[in-house]
């Protein structure tokens, strides 16, 4: 395990004149060292990856994907991932960031994540790997302005399909009943309010509908309680902060909008079985 070193790092992808859209497709016929590619991380944008051949071993948030081609991935920007290992790879990468993406799809990649890497079958990686080629021609023409417009409005059509691909697998919206439709909406505030918003209440306020139903929505789709799912959203992001940045135990606790740790604290250890303490070296040894 990589050591830690101050917070989590954020990669940027591609330059600042990319301007918040970048795509590339790259190859490595070897596995090279890796080095700070094993280093912990997060994306500063929404990021995908089409694996088109090869293998690749990744750890996204404390699970461990071993992914065959061809296969796609991917991470929302919250998402802690590192490379573990890659062989004979050939992939495609691209990133958007939410200034340049319909604000449709931000809700949507809200709701389908975290998402696991999808395996492929050929005619869907044909018609992304297509759609992934046409966006690298107009990026690679970015600075002509008719080009940039054809940019954004291709990066969102690629984006576009690929939340369809995770809607294949969970479900079309419209198929979807009012239980588990209100169930999306609240991951979906859940993952952008987790921080300041700990109740029920606050989210059957921001839908709209009373506390009972929620939960009995929320309950019915996943078998587990409002309340369960607020907890867990908020232990995931102190494990990802105990596990991979140096913060203290209190700059934790108060990033997750606790301004008593011991209360957090008590939270942490009923919810995992161990204190946020003795959470940090027991993972790290």
């Amino acid at each position: 395990m990589a050591k830690r070193s101050g917070t989590i790092p954020v990669n940027t992808f591609g330059n600042e004149s990319d301007e918040g859209i970048t795509i590339d497709r790259v190859s490595f016929d070897t596995l090279p060292p890796l080095g700070d590619w094993q280093q912990p991380e997060r994306h500063d944008r929404h990021s995908f990856f089409l694996l088109e051949s090869g293998s690749v071993t990744m750890e996204i948030d404390f699970h461990q994907y071993d992914i065959e081609s061809p296969s796609f991935i991917y991470l929302h920007p919250d998402q802690v991932h590192r490379i573990i290992g890659f062989d004979h790879v050939t992939v495609y990468a691209w990133a958007l960031d939410n200034a340049h993406l319909n604000t449709d799809f931000v809700k949507l990649l809200e709701e389908i994540s975290p998402a696991s890497p999808l395996k492929l079958n050929i005619e869907q990686f044909n018609i992304l790997s297509e759609t992934a080629d046409l966006l690298m021609k107009f990026w690679q023409r970015k600075n002509v302005p008719l080009f940039y417009s054809l940019l954004k409005e291709q990066g969102n059509a690629l984006v576009g399909l690929s939340i369809s691909l995770y809607q294949e697998n969970i479900g079309e919206p419209d198929a979807l009943t009012r239980q588990e439709q209100i169930t999306r909406s609240f991951r979906q505030q859940l993952g952008i309010n987790y921080t300041t918003k700990k109740r029920p209440s606050d989210y059957a306020e921001l839908l709209n509908i009373s506390v009972p139903y929620l939960n009995e929505c929320v309950k019915h789709a996943t078998g587990q309680p409002v309340s369960w799912h607020i907890q867990q959203r908020l232990i995931l992001e102190a494990k990802r902060q105990l596990y991979h940045s140096d913060l203290s135990l209190k700059e934790i606790a108060a990033m997750l909008g606790y301004d008593e740790y011991p209360y957090f604290s008590r939270l942490f250890t009923k919810i995992v079985g161990t204190s946020p303490a003795s959470f940090r070296p027991k993972n790290l040894g």
